[in-house]
Order: structure tokens, then C-alpha cells, then sequence
């Protein structure tokens, strides 16, 4: 796919579409094998570039990774080498090859990583993390250096509910000696998938009340045969792409058990969906969208990745609607570019909420105040990361014209290459430049 697309928008999305595999769950599933000598087979892979990233971590320290359509085999019965690949950098996922490496080879370097530019998500929760289990850390040119004689249980205090932080200290805990608590964990949908398949392997993991994960250290681990959950956040784009355009769209694949705070907010919105035997069918509805107010939090709150396409969707409700994001400081960046297309947004870094949040008096604009409806119109924008990018594509779906949507890349990273062929089968107009 070309780095910019065109958009002829201002038309219902009609149709059916089928998600993926989950890309907040697929990459840490991946890097998960590591602990194995034994072959792992990945199910519902999906078809985004985050997976070949991830591939080449693997292989680059003595993993086998073979790819069949949506199936991925996975086979590392030593490691070659402890240097994690430098293209790492990209998803900040050389941080969850820490703990692999350390059971495997009692060594790891990996690069600072960078990621998506919504927040600095500071890998302290991790190297402290690992620390108390029996890890040294050095930071030298750019790069960690871990090492360690065998990591073993603890009991960790978590800040904050971080879920790459909770997935590494999972990971550690899994071959480590002893008992590990894990307190103020997240508890995503995803770290429960990544949970399931590390039990299938013969890890020891339980969930306790209030956020409380044990895992009991076990010697070894073996392979496993494993289906990826659906993409939730994928769910949730082509969900408000079908709502925010007037349009009525099947969603193949979504769950219920995974949105359903989503959907309460749908519902609150004035938006219909309705449960069917293979997805959710997303639809505008009879009435005009309300405006609400809404905070991003932890699972079981709104998802913050949820946020960027219902400010979107938000300024075609009537009315004002106040956003209040929890989980990341710096995360209204792309709602200027949605100024430009017309969208009356102000941000502010006063908490506009009810819930305790870590950001309160920093000088963080983590909220922001939406005035609607207004009608959108077309331009040229550059996406700066996966979820704003989505957003974009759906402002640009809504706004009358043709919009102009440079930085490709990020999309195809989140959503995969296919992204656009799912939506020009639901009548989005695309051409690519």
C-alpha cells in the first residue's frame, strides 16, 4: 500500500465486516513462546506488520517462525543470541523479551524502545518489576543490559494497573522460583487470553479479588496450539465507522463479553447494535446521538484506545460531550488536525471527571470538551499513530469530499494492509496516491 490514501467521504457504510486476531494480545502471545523449547502454533493471527516486527525479534535470537495464512508456528528449541533486534524499537515490545531471555539464557540486551507517540509509558514499572525478582539492570548507550543467576517470586505493588508491565511480570513469574503476587495488575481481556494460553502450557496463574494475580513458578513450560481472541479495538473502529456515517455494518467475530462497556456507551450515545449469532451489527439508529460524558480507565472501563474514534463519532452528537482520559497524559494530540475539519474540540489539562486520576495538578491537557453536532469537512492529514490514524480515516468517511490521509504506515501497523479493501467492501470510497 502507498503512504497516502484519498477519501471521498459523506456516505453510509453498509455491509459486513470480519475482524482479526487481537494485535494488543498476538505480540505478547508471541514473545510468550520464548519460553519454550517446545513448537507453539498461533490461531486468528492477524494480518498486521506489528506481527513481522515481532517475527523478527524471535528470530533474531534463534526462533523458527513459519506463517500459513492466519497461522503462525513458532519453534525455539535454544537461544543463539541475546541481543534483541534493534527494529524492536518500533512497539516497545523488547522490554517483554527481557523475561524470556533471562529464564533461557540469564542475559538480555535490548534497545530503548519508542512506539506510538501518545505519552512517554515510562518501562520503569518493568526494570523495577524484575529487579525485585532477581535481575540486575544497566542502561548503556541506548541500550539495557539485564542480567541475572535466576529470577524468582515476589510480591510486586503495581503504581498503576499497567498491562505491558503486568504481561512482563507474568511472563517472569511463569519459570520463576517460588510464588509471585502481582497487586494493582490489569486485568485487560488480552492479559486474560495470554493467561489462558500460558495455563495451556502448564503455567500456574490465578486471579484473586481486586487485582490481585499469584503465579506459582513452574520448572518448564510446553507448546501449545492456541486461538488468538478477536480484535476488539478493530470491533470498535468499524463499529463507529458505520454509526458516525449513518450506515448499518456486521461485525464478524466481536464479542460481546469483550465491549460491553463500549456498548453500554454506544447505547448512551443513541446508537444501536444488536447481538447475532457470528458478530454485532453497529447502526446509527432513529434518533440524533446525545452527547455524554465519558473517562477512559482500566479494564473494565472504557478502553483509552476506544477514545480517539468516539471524539470522532462525538462531534455528530447534538449537544456537549466531556472526555476525560485516565490511562495515557498525552493522548488529545490528533484532535487539531479534527479542528481543522471543523470539529469545535478544546482540550484542557483539568481533570473534567469523577475518577481519581494520576495527572491531576502535572499540567497534562488529558481532557478535552466536544461541541456538537458539526458537520466535518475534507483535508489533507497526517496520521501520527495507530488509533488517531483510524480516527482520521473515520472523520475523513464522514466529511463530505476528498481528504488526503498521509503516514499510512501507522494504520497498516494496527489494522493491517487488508484495511482498506474491508472498508471499500462496505462502500468506503478510497483510492491510494
Amino acid at each position: 500500500m502507498k503512504n497516502t490514501i484519498s477519501i471521498t467521504g459523506g456516505k453510509p457504510l453498509h455491509g459486513t465486516v470480519t475482524i482479526g486476531g487481537a494485535k494488543n494480545a498476538i505480540s505478547k502471545m508471541m514473545i510468550a513462546s520464548l519460553l519454550t523449547d517446545q513448537p507453539v502454533t498461533l490461531r486468528n493471527v492477524p494480518d498486521i506488520s506489528e506481527v513481522d516486527i515481532t517475527a523478527d525479534i524471535l528470530e533474531a535470537v534463534g526462533a523458527r517462525v513459519i506463517r500459513d495464512g492466519n497461522e503462525l508456528n513458532i519453534h525455539t528449541p535454544k537461544i543463539t543470541n541475546t541481543k534483541v533486534a534493534k527494529q524492536s524499537r518500533q512497539n516497545r515490545l523488547s522490554v517483554l523479551a527481557i523475561s524470556p531471555l533471562l529464564h533461557r539464557a540469564g542475559h538480555a540486551e535490548l534497545p530503548l524502545a519508542s512506539g506510538d507517540n501518545i505519552g512517554p509509558r515510562p518501562v520503569n514499572f518493568h526494570i523495577n518489576a524484575l529487579k525485585q525478582m532477581g535481575a540486575t539492570f544497566e542502561e548503556k548507550q541506548g541500550e539495557y543490559d539485564a542480567q541475572t543467576t535466576g529470577l524468582h517470586g515476589a510480591t510486586i505493588h503495581l503504581p498503576f494497573p499497567t498491562v505491558m508491565g503486568t504481561e512482563n511480570i507474568i511472563l517472569a513469574a511463569t519459570l520463576a522460583k517460588g510464588r509471585t503476587y502481582i497487586h494493582n495488575a490489569a486485568i485487560e481481556p488480552e492479559i486474560v487470553d495470554l493467561i489462558k494460553m500460558l495455563q495451556q502450557m502448564g503455567a500456574i496463574i490465578e486471579f484473586r479479588a481486586n487485582r490481585v494475580i499469584i503465579i506459582d513458578g513452574v520448572e518448564r513450560l510446553g507448546g501449545v496450539d492456541f486461538t488468538v481472541m478477536p480484535d476488539r479495538m478493530e470491533a470498535a473502529s468499524y463499529a463507529v465507522a458505520a454509526i458516525a456515517t449513518g450506515g448499518d455494518i456486521l461485525v464478524k467475530g466481536a464479542k460481546q463479553d469483550d465491549m460491553i462497556t463500549f456498548l453500554n456507551t454506544l447505547r448512551r450515545v443513541g446508537a444501536s447494535y444488536q447481538i447475532e449469532s457470528d458478530g454485532i451489527r453497529f447502526a446509527r439508529g432513529n434518533q440524533p446521538l446525545r452527547g455524554i460524558e465519558l473517562e477512559t480507565d482500566t479494564h473494565p472501563g472504557f478502553m483509552t484506545d476506544w477514545q480517539q474514534p468516539m471524539v470522532v463519532l462525538l462531534t455528530q452528537a447534538q449537544g456537549m460531550s466531556v472526555i476525560h482520559e485516565t490511562v495515557f497524559e498525552d493522548r488529545f494530540g490528533y484532535t487539531e488536525a479534527l479542528r481543522q475539519m471543523g470539529a469545535n474540540i478544546g482540550v484542557f489539562s483539568k481533570c473534567l471527571g469523577e475518577l481519581h486520576c494520576r495527572f491531576k495538578g502535572k499540567g497534562y491537557k488529558h481532557s478535552a470538551i466536544i461541541g456538537g453536532a458539526t458537520p466535518l469537512t475534507a483535508t489533507d492529514i497526517e496520521m501520527p499513530d495507530i488509533r488517531a490514524g483510524m480516527a482520521y480515516v473515520i472523520a475523513a468517511l464522514v466529511a463530505p469530499g476528498t481528504s488526503r490521509l498521509s503516514g499510512v504506515e501507522h494504520l497498516i501497523r494496527g489494522y493491517g494492509p487488508t484495511v482498506t479493501d474491508k472498508l471499500s467492501a462496505i462502500g468506503a470510497d478510497f483510492s491510494t496516491d
